[in-house]
């Protein structure tokens, strides 16, 4: 009788334990709620409370407004594909500064060999996209002649802050600081940034009118 009793208690202590166990494990995926009582939340209530949706998404950038289409950007510019590096201009000021976008897609074609596996938008193309930019500013520089191309010609106190990748939007802006007519050279300044993270900058930019 006595061996019995105690085989039981044994038994017992165990089921108590397993069952203090299972409490605690499951304690680490319960939210606690405001009144001190624990609720469990489903992978689809977590999902659906964290998700802003598409509309919400797209309508962060209903205030942008497009200045110059691509098509418009094509008037500005020689560049074409793949070379062509302006997307769209939002904000434009003849002769002295401009925002533009750059929509950076995996099919980008030198994504193919920089670098395979690990795709990053070349450094340089971010310069010569930002140069493009202030190609389109420089069409309305006062005295630069009507259909004047200015040739990329330098950079100066150039630095990359983040990689490029596949999906980025590069938001380009660029600042006209000098333009001299009797040698038609033009300096100037410019930024790009993607989701508001500064991605490289260049403090002078040379251009030769042709």
């Amino acid at each position: 009788h006595i061996h019995s009793n105690v085989e039981y208690r044994i038994k017992l202590t165990m089921k108590l334990a397993v069952l203090l166990a299972s409490i605690a494990g499951a304690s680490a995926f319960v939210a606690p709620s405001p009144n001190g009582v624990s609720t469990r939340l489903s992978a689809a209530e977590v999902e659906e409370s964290t998700m802003m949706g598409g509309a919400a998404i797209s309508a962060l950038t209903k205030d942008v407004k497009t200045i110059y289409t691509s098509e418009d950007v094509d008037k500005f510019l020689p560049h074409r594909y793949p070379f062509g590096l302006v997307d769209k201009i939002v904000e434009y000021e003849a002769g002295k500064k401009a925002v533009g976008i750059k929509s950076v897609t995996k099919n980008e074609e030198f994504f193919n060999g920089h670098f395979p596996g690990k795709p990053i938008m070349p450094g340089v193309l971010q310069l010569e996209a930002m140069a493009q930019l202030a190609g389109c500013v420089m069409a309305g520089l006062d005295g630069a002649e009507p259909g004047a191309i200015f040739f990329f010609g330098g950079a100066d106190g150039v630095k990359w802050k983040k990689p490029v990748v596949p999906g980025d939007t590069l938001v380009m802006e660029v600042e006209v600081l000098k333009f001299n007519k009797k040698f038609g050279i033009c300096k100037a300044t410019g930024k790009a940034y993607v989701d508001g993270t500064l991605a490289v900058e260049v403090a002078e930019m040379t251009f030769a009118q042709a």
